[in-house]
């Protein structure tokens, strides 16, 4: 299953770390979830 993640921040204009700071993680875990690395938790998904 391929997520929207990149798709949707940049329709938005963000950069990665525009996303992580509103989210309250880092700029790697975006990077990583961009990538299919890593599953967020359901509460960070729902963020």
């Amino acid at each position: 299953m391929k997520n929207k993640i990149r798709d949707l921040r940049k329709a938005l204009n963000w950069t990665q770390d525009d996303l992580a700071r509103k989210l309250g993680v880092s700029r790697q875990t975006i990077i990583s979830i961009e990538n299919g690395r890593y599953n967020p938790s359901l509460f960070l998904a729902f963020k």
